[in-house]
């Protein structure tokens, strides 16, 4: 039993109202028929109710977390609060989406996900960036043989953001940096193409003057016949291409970004005319200097609270999002170990959780 009558909207509880709860969750989620927001975990009740007027407020993140009227609690706080919140969750009994990264580390992911299983609920990260628009594009081409098999595929996070902010994400605390904030995404994109890993081997670097947390991000993927490699940066003022793919007939590019998140920032309501549209379109070069575009599909980050919509709504409660959410912690983690050790790192994964 998922708890939720198949005909009631599913009540939802949003822990953090910070950057990811007001600019991602909250609108993504009042844009989905079928979830409903009752319920604000928040220390600044104004900015919610100025926001979200009728909107639930209350201080105490746990309150929310267990509140019984709520069947979804989504949390957005804090790296190192997402463990013991979701445990919090699942123990009375909601259903539970964190906010990237998962966890702090493989282990608190595990004992996630067992906890999730044993209770019969749905568990998931909200790997947004599965429906970007250059995401879905480059996906599609892929998907469609344009340049044959893939041997060389990149992907970048690249910002230019020279001087330290003083929020949490790039403090020395537990959880901040660049690769917690962005390898999330650039590594859920990576497992969703291609698959595991045998190898990782990563470089981890603080390179802005004052920078308490890794900064600068270069990670590399080793299949039998592919290199991967992630990369992200908050020192790239020129831009670079969001995606590069080379493969046995060819090249793409796909320079420009997804546009959702400045959308959002800019109070454009998901749905609304334009939302999603990529302007940019795809390259594909064929090797002998001739290039061809193909248009950008349009992206729509509504797809992942659908998903969780209906699967709590039908009661398809199954261990995917959790067993993805844990094969990226994986990566993450043996990302850290690489950059630490100088090695490349195998998956430390055990032979179930590396089944489809």
């Amino acid at each position: 039993m998922t708890g939720v009558s198949p005909d009631a909207a599913i009540r939802v509880g949003l822990i953090g109202y910070g950057y990811a709860g007001r600019t991602f969750h909250a609108p993504l989620i009042r844009a989905v028929p079928g979830l409903d927001l009752r319920l604000i975990g928040s220390r600044g009740p104004a900015r919610v109710a100025a926001d979200l007027p009728g909107v639930v407020v209350i201080a105490d993140p746990y309150a929310v977390a267990t509140a019984g009227a709520v069947d979804l609690v989504v949390i957005a706080t804090p790296n190192d609060t997402h463990a013991p919140l979701a445990r919090a969750a699942l123990a009375a009994g909601k259903h539970v989406v964190v906010d990237k990264p998962f966890t702090l580390d493989l282990a608190e992911a595990r004992a996630l996900r067992t906890e999730a299983g044993r209770r019969n609920r749905l568990l998931g990260v909200f790997h947004n960036r599965r429906w970007d628009s250059d995401f879905l594009t480059v996906r599609a081409a892929i998907a469609d043989g344009l340049i044959g098999p893939v041997r060389h595929w990149e992907s970048h996070f690249d910002r230019f953001r020279p001087q330290v902010r003083d929020r949490w994400r790039e403090g020395a605390g537990p959880g901040g940096g660049i690769w917690y904030d962005l390898g999330p995404h650039l590594l859920d994109q990576a497992l969703l193409l291609f698959g595991l890993p045998e190898r990782v081997t990563a470089n981890l670097a603080r390179l802005r003057p004052g920078a308490r947390a890794d900064d600068w991000a270069h990670v590399v993927l080793d299949y039998p016949d592919l290199r991967v490699v992630l990369h992200a940066s908050m020192l790239v003022a020129g831009g670079s291409p969001r995606f590069l793919a080379h493969g046995e007939a060819g090249s793409l590019i796909k320079r420009g970004a997804d546009r959702q998140e400045q959308q959002l920032l800019a109070g454009l309501a998901p749905g609304a005319p334009g939302w999603g549209v990529d302007p940019d379109d795809l390259e594909l070069h064929d090797g002998t200097g001739r290039v061809t575009h193909r248009p950008a599909v349009a992206g729509d980050q509504r797809r992942f609270y659908r998903g969780v919509a209906a699967s709590i709504g039908e009661g398809a409660i199954d261990d995917t999002a959790a067993l993805a959410a844990v094969r990226v912690m994986a990566c993450l983690e043996a990302a850290f170990t690489s950059a630490r050790t100088g090695a490349s790192v195998a998956l430390p994964l055990a032979p179930d959780e590396q089944t489809p």
